[in-house]
């Protein structure tokens, strides 16, 4: 078990608990996005539109439209029509306006995009099981419980 304070070479205690807490969740963030980027990296895919593309084959053939997918971000991002039409441009994903209501736009894989996401699968399973294969199943739970009630709101 590595401690922060060593990881980060401080030989300060933290101002409080709660920034200790922080701080340990950030970089926890940062070692698991790390190791997520090593294998999204060189497909020239980031995190976001990784979350993209699972998010749409999850949808289904009907899509989503932008405010959907922009709600549903793990992380928020300010210009989703942006990521949008660089993966529409990298031909990942198809945008089609409804007959019906011109003003929304469906979202939906290319088969392109189907295919590529369905391929990292397995890579992106055998990197969280190498970051967090070493916790137990209780572990991974509670993680996963206290996690959830840190976003709570107060």
């Amino acid at each position: 078990m590595t401690i922060l304070r060593d990881d980060l070479r401080q030989t300060k205690a933290f101002q409080s608990l709660h920034q200790e807490a922080f701080l340990n969740v950030a970089r926890t963030e940062a070692v698991l996005h790390d190791g997520l980027d090593q294998v999204l990296g060189p497909l020239g895919l980031s995190l976001t539109q990784y979350n993209v593309l699972r998010m749409l084959r999850g949808a289904g053939i009907g899509g989503l439209c932008r405010n959907e997918i922009r709600d549903r971000l793990i992380t928020r991002m300010p210009d989703v029509s942006r990521l949008l039409d660089r993966m529409e441009a990298a031909g990942l994903v198809h945008r089609v306006r409804s007959a019906e209501d011109r003003r929304l736009v469906n979202t939906t894989l290319t088969e392109r995009g189907g295919a590529l996401v369905d391929e990292l699968d397995a890579e992106v399973a055998a990197v969280h099981a190498k970051q967090l294969g070493h916790l137990s199943e209780p572990q991974l739970r509670s993680l996963i419980e206290l996690l959830s009630i840190a976003r709570s709101p107060s």
